[in-house]
């Protein structure tokens, strides 16, 4: 009999953490329903400690969950841990995660602490944790290059104080799979009361081994894994879910173990979290990536039409590709509409979004001959902005002809109140960018501009992606529309949007 793997998914914490990834608890709320629709056992939804937004967006996370374990993240602090566990009381399943660094390194020059401190304190927060929940992780932080003894130490430890789960990162990507393979399948046999916790791993993509570092430590016992949808995350990411999970499903002949995930949601959440925070999949991505299953090789075309197994080890349905028409038109009506969301997995807080959602999907039918489920998709995430805008696009003219500068006149919404400036650029986005800076002086930086389109065809929806610096803050903005260039602006202001709310952002782990 298959064991089981644990899926602990960390996209709306250590995900959150990659530059220009924030988000708000509304989006954070829609992720963690997805995550549940697919099946996932753990679900981290923030640092209550870190900031007021955080301990609202775990809480309300917390409350709107009803079959994965939320999990909130905690420094081995007393107030962070009561913190924590005020934003989980009185809620679902709930787990508390604490965590104390363990390299010499660490212990050194960031805690200034001895070894012997560094156990005593990890215990104490157990004890304090042990309050709220009996549900207890612990990671000892740059566990990839601490001591081994001392793990072992201070994993004894904190087994016997009531941690039932013990997680081993690989903070900064360091190590390799055999090393982090072999160091696994070491703590579990030199601890006397490993056998009593469940031993978890938490792997950085720094030297692209996240994946292969996690596979090798479920080889070697774990029986947890700590990822990310798309492998979001701090510097190069976390281990990808997606990977981890079809990994393990496609090689049972080589993995003693499996998840329950349901892999027909994978594509959905990569969407739907790649929407939310403006970062695109690349297209040769594993599993969701726009070519994942695309053949261009005539040899691999010829052998695919023959026998499909020739050239793809996996069926792309199976993960939540397929013919992904929307069989909706602006004739369409309301249940019919309602009842397509619900086959995608997506679900709206309220009939009033629901309403303002199907009337952009009439304005867009509209526009397009085919609307896809990745339309609707992009739909949804545009209509989750809304409550949060301050400024709001109105109307966009754009003059672009050969020989001419061009030019663009903007009638933005700040408030309610009507503002309305025009500007010249080296081209039309340019042009709408400045005419934007002219009425709003936001004084950001324009650190990246990306475009994809969502579909196929000339009448696709263009998706564009800005990135804004401001001081020490960094924003993405994501926009859609079958016009680029009023993609471009509606993300343009979707990123001044996010510079200007009152969302909290903190890196406890810096």
């Amino acid at each position: 009999m298959q064991e089981h793997l644990i899926i602990f998914d960390t996209t709306l914490r250590d995900g959150e953490q990659s530059p220009g990834a924030s988000m708000t608890k509304e989006e954070k709320v829609r992720i963690a329903w997805q995550l549940e629709h697919m099946g996932v056992d753990v679900i981290e939804a923030g640092f209550p400690a870190a900031s007021n937004g955080d301990f609202e967006a775990v809480r309300a996370v917390a409350e709107s969950v009803k079959e994965s374990i939320v999990c909130g993240l905690a420094r081995a602090i007393e107030a962070d841990i009561r913190r924590t566990g005020d934003a989980l009381n009185n809620t679902g399943p709930s787990r508390i995660h604490t965590f104390i660094a363990t390299s010499p390194i660490h212990m050194k020059n960031k805690l200034r602490m001895s070894p012997e401190q560094v156990i005593e304190q990890a215990v104490k927060a157990i004890k304090w944790a042990s309050e709220y929940t009996d549900n207890i992780e612990f990671s000892p932080e740059d566990a990839g290059r601490s001591e081994i003894d001392f793990l072992c130490r201070i994993i004894e430890k904190v087994i016997e104080a009531g941690a039932k789960t013990i997680n081993i990162p690989d903070t900064v990507g360091y190590t390799m799979p055999e090393q982090f393979g072999k160091l696994i399948r070491t703590l579990r046999e030199k601890i006397p009361n490993s056998d009593r916790a469940v031993f978890s791993v938490h792997c950085h993509n720094d030297l692209g081994l996240a994946v292969a570092n996690s596979l090798s430590a479920v080889l070697n016992g774990a029986r947890q894994v700590e990822c990310t949808i798309n492998g979001l995350g701090e510097r190069a990411g976390n281990a990808s879910l997606e990977e981890i999970v079809m990994a393990v499903r496609t090689r049972q002949d080589y993995f003693p173990c499996d998840t329950k995930i349901n892999t027909k949601h994978i594509v959905p959440a990569s969407k739907l979290v790649s929407g939310i925070t403006g970062f695109p999949v690349q297209p040769n991505k594993a599993i969701v990536g726009a070519n994942a299953f695309a053949h261009e090789s005539g040899i691999h075309q010829d052998g695919v039409l023959k026998h499909r197994e020739t050239y793809e080890i996996m069926r792309a349905e199976d993960v939540g590709w397929g013919a992904n028409k929307l069989l909706l038109g602006k004739h369409s009506g309301r249940n019919a509409f309602r009842s397509r969301l619900k086959e995608l997995g997506i679900e709206l807080e309220s009939e009033e979004v629901l309403n303002n959602t199907f009337m952009r999907f009439k304005e867009l039918a509209d526009k397009k001959h085919e609307i896809f489920d990745e339309d609707l998709q992009a739909l949804v995430s545009d209509e989750a902005l809304v409550p949060q805008e301050r400024y709001r696009l109105l109307s966009l003219k754009i003059r672009c002809e050969t020989g001419e500068t061009p030019y663009a006149c903007i009638v933005i919404s700040d408030h309610g109140n009507e503002m309305q400036a025009e500007s010249d650029g080296s081209g039309p986005v340019d042009a709408t960018f400045c005419a934007i800076e002219k009425l709003l002086r936001s004084g950001a930086q324009l650190q990246l501009f990306s475009v994809n389109n969502i579909t196929s065809g000339t009448d696709a929806q263009g998706e564009v992606t800005v990135r804004l610096q401001k001081s020490d803050r960094i924003v993405n903005g994501h926009g859609a529309d079958t016009d680029i260039v009023v993609a471009s602006a509606k993300a343009y202001l979707s990123a001044l949007n996010k510079l200007h709310s009152k969302l909290e952002r903190a890196h406890p782990q810096v």
